[in-house]
């Protein structure tokens, strides 16, 4: 009997093994990197068990799931539990009983009666998610698959590649799912009746691969970065609007960024993308062929984000905010250039694109971008490069030697260029500045002058915590605050503070971000619901506190530096055109006046972008960088988030048309209108007849 018995858990064990399929996912960099992983055990058809890592930068996310799946592939519960990129506790759970489903995680908790299926979306989830998306969408014949706690997502199939490993061969698919955030996002997929993902590619960043296939990444990002590129270039065409002959902008109230002024009303003229004239409201016109009544809304010169980490898909965010230039401070060196050069043919939905160069230090916290450096010899070359390539800047970070900066910031000035970043790990901001940076990045790296000792790894998470748990305890007129103070005047160092991005220091699991709050309810559900998970582990109210208190002094810092004339610019470091328009009302909660702040965005971003000749204010002569604003943000900053109109490149665009494309709720509903201005022949003087109205475009007014 016992002889029996054994063998009978034997077989049972042996059955269980059998049934048991594992899939391994490996996680690679574009430099060869191995960054991290994902193994997916499905032990039973029902059940799956994920884990997931990936490191880059010092940080990334830690995260383990499992999963029970109702027949038709959604779930009949989810757990994920572990921590997110900057240690934030996740604990996300999920489960139906019967028609009822229910969730609660760190952040949100609801419940909801389904008449039918759908696909419950946890705010942290691996990559098994999607490939559960995958497979439950090609199950479904009407392509819509509903979400939880709201929405819906479809799939279409854009290309087919035959990928191959070790003799063996597979065919994949490249599917672009739309409804979650603000633009398509590309998956590959095996075939068959039950796809389900082989990997997700970021080009020029990294590849989530099926274990073996990794030799393959090149040629799926190749394909998918051209079927990305058409649906970019249908985008652009759709909604930049060329501007020909001459157009004149009537009755608009001109905000002279040189003394942060609002001017009277004007008619500004525009011929070939340049501004040729600036004359008083009701001027005669002899010539235009268009025209735009602004009736008496606000002119802007067109916004500087000065820490922009742009992707080809960010252009229409940026634009509809009014962002008519970005400052990339780090990217893939061949993506940057080619997006560079999608923006010069006007095939891409882009602001302008000023690249800083990237230059890191080999080490295991080391960031995958730009040039990654052993030696001197070798910073020297990144430098040459891109000096060649137009750089006016270099952007030094966390992992670079300290012992090099001093030489490699005089090689850079001699090549003409400015030098901006991080504070090298086992530095302080104090000695960046004495030997010869021009900028700071971040408010974090300059409080940590004040925090670290000459053995702080921040090339850890600690460059977020030690600020966040000691800034509260900073007395601001002590010896050693005033005199780094008087060092940053006395080098007259720019400060690119990003103060709406370190929001995440004090922001608690369930609480709103505030930079987003003003526009949650404009954006897709999904992006909403983002804004309420915290980031930073924040265990108790004693600690919310601090960090809470730790934040509000630094934004006092920056108004502090401002009132000491050291140089302000307005960066972002996250999401595209909202985090610059957070960014000015922080300025302004920080002590600037509104119009101190705008002035901030546009005159100083010209001036440290080495633009000024061509961008920055509305002068004869300049680029019609151009934003038309509904109301006045010179004396209600809040106004900044209803851009009405840009102007830029020679092409029109409306926020409000590029907001529909995305998925966002608009924030102007109607307009100025283009009319078209009918000259008799042989006329000469006078105002030119008003001819048809072209209307906006295709965008007529629904009410």
């Amino acid at each position: 009997m016992k002889t029996v018995i054994m063998c009978a858990i034997a077989l049972l064990c042996a059955a269980s093994a059998q049934a048991a399929e594992n899939t391994h996912y490996t996680i690679i960099l574009d430099n060869g990197t191995v960054a991290g992983k994902q193994i997916v055990e499905q032990s039973a058809p029902d059940t799956i068990k994920v884990h997931f890592t990936f490191k880059d930068n010092g940080r990334g996310p830690d995260i383990d799931e499992v999963i029970h799946l109702a027949k038709d592939g959604t779930m009949l519960s989810y757990e994920g539990v572990g921590a997110s990129t900057f240690g934030a506790k996740v604990d996300d759970h999920f489960h139906m009983s019967g028609n009822n489903a229910e969730w609660h995680s760190t952040s949100e908790s609801g419940k909801q009666a389904l008449s039918g299926s759908a696909l419950y979306l946890p705010m942290n989830a691996t990559y098994e998610w999607t490939s559960l998306s995958i497979t439950a969408l090609a199950k479904r014949s009407d392509n819509k698959l509903p979400l939880l706690p709201s929405g819906n997502l479809s799939q279409k199939k854009v290309d087919e590649v035959v990928v191959k490993h070790n003799g063996k061969t597979q065919r994949v698919q490249l599917l672009a799912q739309t409804g979650i955030g603000f633009n398509p996002q590309f998956f590959w997929a095996t075939t068959g009746k039950s796809p389900r993902l082989f990997a997700a590619v970021i080009p020029g960043y990294m590849t989530f691969i099926e274990e073996g296939w990794q030799s393959n990444g090149a040629e799926l990002a190749k394909h998918q970065t051209a079927a990305s590129d058409k649906l970019l270039k249908d985008l652009a065409a759709r909604t930049q609007h060329p501007l020909n002959g001459m157009t004149v902008i009537r009755n608009a109230r001109i905000f002279d960024s040189e003394t942060a002024q609002l001017g009277a009303p004007s008619d500004v003229y525009i011929l070939r993308d340049k501004i040729t004239q600036v004359l008083p409201a009701g001027s005669p016109t002899a010539g235009a062929d268009h025209e735009i009544d602004a009736g008496g809304r606000v002119m802007l010169p067109g916004l500087f984000d000065m820490h922009g980490h742009v992707d080809r898909w960010s252009g229409g965010l940026n634009l509809a905010a009014g962002v008519t230039t970005v400052r990339d401070m780090g990217n893939s060196n061949s993506e940057m250039q080619k997006m560079i050069d999608e923006i010069s043919a006007g095939e891409l939905l882009s602001p302008q694109l000023v690249p800083s160069g990237f230059l890191e230090g080999d080490s295991p916290y080391a960031a995958q971008m730009g040039f990654v450096i052993k030696n001197l010899d070798e910073a020297k070359h990144a430098v040459d490069w891109y000096s060649e390539h137009g750089y006016p800047q270099l952007k030094i970070y966390n992992s670079f030697p300290h012992d090099h900066v001093r030489e490699i910031v005089a090689y850079a000035h001699s090549r003409g260029m400015r030098v901006s970043g991080h504070i090298p790990v086992f530095m302080r901001a104090q000695e960046a500045v004495e030997q010869g940076y021009d900028e700071i990045q971040h408010i974090n790296q300059v409080m940590l002058n004040f925090l670290v000792t000459p053995t702080t790894d921040t090339r850890t998470l600690d460059r977020f915590q030690l600020p966040a748990d000691k800034v509260a305890g900073l007395d601001f007129n002590s010896r050693e605050v005033q005199d780094f103070i008087k060092l940053l005047q006395d080098h007259h160092t720019v400060i690119d503070s990003t103060l709406a991005t370190f929001d995440f220091l004090k922001q608690r699991d369930g609480d709103m971000a505030e930079p987003y709050a003003p526009v949650a309810d404009h954006v897709p559900p999904d992006v909403k619901r983002s804004f309420s998970v915290g980031q930073m582990n924040i265990p108790d109210d004693a600690t919310a506190k601090i960090h809470l208190e730790s934040y509000k002094k630094m934004v006092e810092f920056v108004g502090i530096m401002y009132r000491a004339g050291i140089p302000l610019v307005a960066g972002t470091d996250a999401l595209s055109g909202f985090t610059l328009q957070a960014e000015l009302a922080l300025y302004v909660k920080a002590g600037l006046t509104p119009a101190q702040a705008l002035q901030v965005a546009t005159k100083n971003g010209a001036l440290y972008t080495r633009t000024s000749n061509e961008r920055g204010s509305i002068t004869a002569g300049k680029l019609a960088d151009l934003v038309l604003v509904d109301g006045d943000p010179t004396s209600d900053i809040a106004d900044i988030r209803k851009v009405a109109l840009v102007i830029t490149r020679n092409k029109l665009i409306y926020p409000n048309e590029v907001d529909k494309e995305l998925g966002i709720l608009p924030f102007v509903q109607n307009p100025p209108v283009v009319k078209d201005l009918i000259q008799a022949p042989g006329a000469s003087g006078g105002s030119a007849a008003a001819g048809h109205q072209l209307g906006r475009f295709g965008l007529e007014a629904k009410d």
